[in-house]
Parts: structure tokens; C-alpha cells; sequence
């Protein structure tokens, strides 16, 4: 069977960008689907990138998209991969437009879903002042009035992380302290409040935290919110093309990958957040680029005979 295409690469953020470039450098008809559903699309700039620390991630994709124009086996869409299903020695994929396309290789890049609290007021605040990661959010929100919510060995960890960034720090429990005495302690000595009023709503004003609002009426002023926010795979696509999902210390349905990218389905490899225990930008630059080099060579392997998988 001929495929229309090499490599589909679905989700166009920073892993799925950063694999699209390196397959176009090594000349493979590569096709990248994005919805645009990029999980930091919401902040204000990328913290800690090099080259792009602090700009805001909408330029970042811009500029990657602009550079794929340069190769001339690459095609950018807009969309999404709606199913998939294996077929014969390869793929065929739906899109949302209603086209059907073969493929010999996929790249799972979609990202994840984040799933913060369902607070009253956070939505407008999200990926401003409040946030998930302090090494994304951290250097903007130094030396001002935190806070963190936590839960379990969870909010230890987050109250101290706040820590580097400034010395004013609430761990709020929402009414849930699961902390011992030797918790307490250890909050204690490192100058964290612990507050275990129930939280009613978050306020603010163009995305900015001024407060949390209390169910007993009372009010604490609060520059910064540092939350949980789980994640979840986007769609059942990893599952329909055979890649086996486990639980892992961030998400319940991280997909598992070998040493090179390869899912449970050796032809279907994943990239960035969708597949790693710490998501960030750079990372997901790095998996990318990883990821498409043996993609690259798997089909070398294929066409020519090149010893596969590489040592």
C-alpha cells in the first residue's frame, strides 16, 4: 500500500513543531495537524526558555510554523484527528474536515488537558496568577503574596517550592488539613501560614488575583494562587492506534513510551507532555526533535536496510 504521507505528527505545540522541523530537515512527507489547543496558550509569556524566555507562547508557534514553510515535504493543517485505527503496515487517520489519510508513522504530540480546581473566579485568572508550575509563573509572582493549594504530600511540596520565590506564603487546605505535627513543623520553620478556611470564590481583575474569598465571609489578600491541576490525555486517539496509557505521578493516562519514543505500538511514537512525568517547554522541544531522528531512521530502515533500532 502507498501512504499519502510518512509521518503524521498530531498536535502542533512545542514537541509536535519541534519533530516536524527535524522530519522536514531529513526530508520525510510530513503532515502536522493542529487543533490550537496549546495548554499554555493562556499565559502571558513562556518562563525560563532560551531564546524566548518571557514572550508570550503564541509567538513561539508562529515562528516554528513560519520556519516549516522553508521544507517542501512538510504541510501544515488546522484541525483534529478525530480517529485512527492501524491499517495494513501503517494508518488511517480522520480529520475533522472529513478527509481520511494514511500514514506509515504517527507522532503523538496533542499535549495535555490541565484540570485545575473548580473555583468560583479561576477561569479568568488561569495561567496568570494562578498557575501550576512556580518555574514557569515563579520569577512574575516574586516577592508578592502567595499562596498554594494543596492537598497530602502535595501541598508540603508546593508551600516549599513558593518558598524560593518569596516569604510570603499561605499552604490553604480548603478545609482539609492532612497534615501531622511534624508537617506543621517543618511549614512552620520555613515561614509558611497554614489557613484551613473553606474557600468560596477567587477574586480579581484582568486576570490578576486581589483575594480569596472565604465561605465564612472572611477575605485574605492574595497576589498569587499556586494549584494542583492534574492532566488528562485529549482524546481516545493514543488508545485507537494501540498506545498503551499508565498512571503516572501527574496524569492517569500517560502514555508509555520506550527509550526511543516508541509506544506500545513501535510504529506509533509520542512526544512532550502526553508522555512525560514533568512537562515544560523545553523538554517537549527536546522529545520532539529525539522523537523524529528515529522516526527518520525507522523509515531509513524500511526503504534502505538500515540496522533498527539504533545503538
Amino acid at each position: 500500500m502507498t501512504h499519502e504521507w510518512e509521518c503524521v505528527v498530531v498536535g502542533g505545540g512545542a514537541a509536535g513543531l519541534s519533530a516536524t522541523l527535524v522530519l522536514g530537515r531529513a526530508r520525510r512527507r510530513t503532515l502536522l495537524v493542529d487543533a490550537g489547543e496549546q495548554s499554555n496558550r493562556f499565559s502571558e509569556g513562556i518562563g525560563g526558555l532560551l531564546g524566548f524566555d518571557q514572550r508570550p507562547p503564541a509567538e513561539l508557534y508562529e515562528t516554528g510554523r513560519n520556519e516549516l514553510k522553508a521544507y517542501p515535504t512538510v504541510e501544515f493543517r488546522e484541525g483534529s484527528v478525530v480517529q485512527g485505527a492501524p491499517q495494513d503496515d501503517g494508518f488511517v487517520l480522520d480529520l475533522d474536515g472529513g478527509d481520511r489519510i494514511t500514514t506509515r508513522r504517527v507522532l503523538l504530540a496533542t499535549g495535555m488537558q490541565y484540570c485545575p480546581p473548580e473555583l468560583p473566579g479561576l477561569e479568568p485568572l488561569w495561567g496568570k496568577s494562578v498557575f501550576q508550575c512556580p518555574f514557569c509563573h515563579g520569577w512574575e509572582m516574586r516577592d508578592k503574596r502567595l499562596a498554594s493549594l494543596a492537598t497530602g504530600d502535595e501541598a508540603i511540596h508546593a508551600a516549599l517550592m513558593l518558598r524560593g520565590w518569596s516569604d510570603d506564603v499561605v499552604l490553604l487546605t480548603d478545609g482539609n488539613p492532612e497534615l501531622d505535627g511534624t508537617d506543621f513543623d517543618q511549614l512552620k520553620s520555613a515561614g509558611v501560614t497554614i489557613d484551613d478556611r473553606r474557600i468560596a470564590e477567587l477574586e480579581g481583575t484582568d486576570g490578576r488575583l486581589t483575594a480569596i474569598a472565604f465561605a465564612d465571609g472572611t477575605r485574605l489578600e492574595r497576589d498569587g494562587l499556586l494549584v494542583e491541576a492534574p492532566l488528562r490525555q485529549r482524546s481516545q486517539l493514543a488508545e485507537q492506534l494501540g498506545a498503551s496509557c499508565t498512571p503516572g505521578p501527574l496524569a492517569v493516562d500517560t502514555i508509555g513510551i520506550d527509550a526511543l519514543h516508541r509506544t506500545s505500538t513501535s510504529t506509533v511514537f509520542a512526544a512532550g507532555d502526553v508522555c512525560t512525568e514533568q512537562p515544560y517547554v523545553a523538554g517537549a522541544i527536546a522529545a520532539g526533535a529525539q522523537a523524529a531522528m528515529i522516526i527518520a531512521q525507522s523509515l531509513l530502515s524500511e526503504q534502505f536496510g538500515m540496522p533498527y533500532p539504533p545503538e
